[in-house]
């Protein structure tokens, strides 16, 4: 048999169930919603039958839906009370998820922090911010570092991470009605976000001049002259670029230290306790 029920599928499948509907459930798992249905559709593709059917503006879950989330709901407990046995007694590792500019500017000082303030054996992964909200969903990931987080009860506020925009020299800012053309990861992003909703705010017209989904990819198209980005940085101007001025201030992202579900409480304290006082220090960076 070449067709499987994946974890993360589950995941979706229980959470949509749990939270009455797509958007919310992806909301929790840190997932887009799009995502979600995807993870859906998989698990009909699997057993070769619909599960969730529309129901005026809704939708609700089918008989046979009904009956794999029964069986989820088993299958998913069995799992982790299975990777909680193997880990029980023994050093655990304890996978962070963090993005490009975290990399650079954070994680040197965290990971020796870590390793400092506790037994267990730290391993990173560097990802866009959609693919650790994948991994955590999917118990890949046991903590990720992540941007304005929308109800999830896990999730623990550590610090706001000042914006600047940036662009190369000599760039100006089109005359109105011309669009300020920006730079940006591509969607999903909660910088982005920020960028066109900073502008749109402040009535300055903006469009997608160029996106990336590396940060070198968004730093080399601002370079070349093809709009500004909004960045994230601890008073280090990226090589080759300037701070602009001549666009309205954008407010803070928070940043939120996210663990799985059943990830030891005093593994997520000791995550908090060290984040937090480096970010009450210098000026830290992360990207989306």
């Amino acid at each position: 048999m070449d067709r499987s029920l994946d974890i993360g599928p589950l995941r979706s499948l229980v959470a949509v169930a749990d939270c009455g509907g797509f958007q919310r459930a992806a909301e929790r798992l840190h997932l887009s919603q799009a995502g979600v249905s995807q993870h859906v559709r998989r698990l009909e593709a699997a057993v070769g039958r619909p599960l969730v059917e529309r129901h005026g503006r809704g939708s609700r879950f089918t008989a046979d839906g009904e009956r794999l989330l029964d069986r989820a709901r088993q299958i998913l407990e069995l799992h982790d009370e299975t990777l909680r046995g193997f880990v029980l007694g023994a050093q655990q590792d304890v996978l962070i998820g963090s993005t490009e500019h975290a990399a650079a500017h954070l994680l040197p000082t965290l990971s020796a922090a870590l390793e400092r303030a506790s037994d267990y054996r730290f391993r990173y992964r560097i990802d866009r911010g959609t693919q650790l909200r994948e991994g955590l969903a999917a118990g890949q990931v046991d903590l990720a570092l992540l941007l304005n987080v929308v109800d999830d009860p896990r999730a623990v506020h550590v610090g706001e991470l000042e914006l600047t925009w940036y662009a190369a020299p000599g760039w100006r800012v089109p005359t109105a009605p011309d669009p300020v053309p920006v730079v940006a990861f591509s969607s999903p992003c909660e910088l982005r976000k920020r960028a066109l909703g900073t502008l749109a705010e402040h009535g300055v017209p903006a469009e997608i001049g160029a996106e990336a989904t590396q940060l070198a990819g968004v730093q080399a198209a601002v370079g070349a002259g093809l709009g500004v980005a909004l960045m994230a940085t601890m008073g280090e101007t990226p090589a080759g670029l300037v701070p602009c001025d001549a666009l309205p201030v954008a407010e803070p992202l928070a940043l939120y230290v996210c663990p799985r579900a059943d990830l030891a409480d005093e593994v997520v304290q000791v995550a908090v306790d060290t984040i937090r006082l480096l970010l009450s220090g210098p000026r830290l960076a992360l990207a989306q």
